[in-house]
């Protein structure tokens, strides 16, 4: 796996570098679960991203995983208004929808979802079983008794990447095993129905520069479930309130020290990302000043930062019918890729009438 990921490292920084001469070389495909709205982990690790990405001119597909809400969430009667609470992170993130820049729900996108009857004879019952992205997240939700929509959630997600033909997908290490099996899938695709002619491209990680942004528990990967998350659309006071909350150490004096002392690292990391400054030019600056400062000079720098963010956050919490016509213009948009696309397996595959 350490090969894989340095590889995999290598690839990414010449992918960044072309996409500076050749965007629209690139498709990327990228997006969440209507679970809740997003958070900081989600603004500083992914949703930036996308917007520079996009304003770089890459065609950009941001897909809302509604159906994938089932396999491990009961909470299927909210997937609705989440899905539009998403869209209005993206947007008021500086996502500005265009024919490039398409947001959609895949389940408004049928033919993507038909592509999972042949990519499911492409793969075996072991290559699921033994995903450990799938492990992961089965200990994750706790769950007792786990749906076949588990384990076929790397093919569904495969579906998702592989039909506007999607070549870069931004990752984080922990997700480099769903990506390769969509990888595999691509590969076996071609090789068994359109050897000399593929049809799908074997998608390329585009990894994440941003370190894995932990709780204000200072244990465990930010999450709502976890309750250890600041949303973006939290007030100003409630972000104070809650990094008042957030775990430090015993020790006064601030330095900068990831593997003796995460919870203050990540707190100045927090910061490093608002202001750009080194988180040890923080902790310096900081010193005597204790964990009270350290989480005051956090307060300002997040609610500066974001302070623009929630104001056109507020202004399109007015606008439903915008949020609703950019879904379903996005959905429009993605069935042309699909159905294109699921004419080509057709095909290839002699089942055209």
């Amino acid at each position: 796996m350490a090969d894989t990921y340095e590889v995999a490292v290598e690839k990414s920084k010449k992918i960044e570098a072309d996409i500076l001469v050749n965007p629209k070389k690139y498709r990327v495909l990228t997006g969440d679960r209507p679970t809740g709205r997003l958070h900081i982990g989600h603004y500083f690790g992914s949703l930036q991203n996308r917007v520079r990405l996009s304003k770089l001119g890459v065609p950009t597909c941001i897909l809302i995983a509604d159906y994938q809400v089932l396999t491990d969430h009961d909470a299927f009667s909210e997937i609705s208004q989440n899905t539009k609470q998403l869209v209005i992170d993206y947007l008021a993130a500086g996502l500005v929808p265009s024919d490039d820049v398409i947001i959609y729900p895949h389940s408004y996108v049928p033919e993507c979802n038909q592509l999972m009857l042949p990519f499911l004879t492409l793969v075996t019952n072991a290559e699921l079983s033994r995903n450990p992205t799938v492990k992961e997240e089965i200990q994750a939700a706790g769950l007792k008794s786990v749906n076949a929509g588990m384990y076929t959630y790397p093919i569904h997600q495969a579906c998702d990447i592989l039909f506007c033909k999607g070549n870069i997908v931004p990752v984080g290490k922990d997700q480099l095993p769903h990506l390769e099996l969509t990888r595999l899938i691509a590969r076996r695709f071609n090789e068994k129905f359109s050897p000399n002619a593929p049809v799908f491209p074997e998608p390329e990680a585009l990894l994440s520069k941003t370190p894995s942004i932990i709780g204000l528990d200072g244990t465990q990967k930010m999450s709502k479930s976890r309750g250890n998350a600041i949303m973006l659309s939290a007030t100003e006071d409630e972000t104070a309130k809650l990094i008042k909350k957030a775990k430090t150490d015993a020790e006064r004096f601030i330095t900068y020290d990831p593997e003796n002392r995460p919870e203050v690292a990540n707190l100045l990391m927090l910061i490093s990302l608002c202001t750009g400054e080194k988180p040890e030019e923080i902790a310096a600056r900081i010193g005597e000043g204790g964990g009270g400062m350290l989480k005051n000079t956090l307060t300002e720098a997040l609610n500066e930062k974001l302070r623009p963010l929630r104001a056109e956050r507020a202004r399109l919490e007015q606008s439903p019918d915008y949020i609703r016509q950019v879904l379903l213009t996005g959905a429009s948009k993605a069935r042309e890729m699909a159905i294109t696309t699921l004419n080509e397996v057709r095909h290839v595959m002699n089942m055209e009438i």
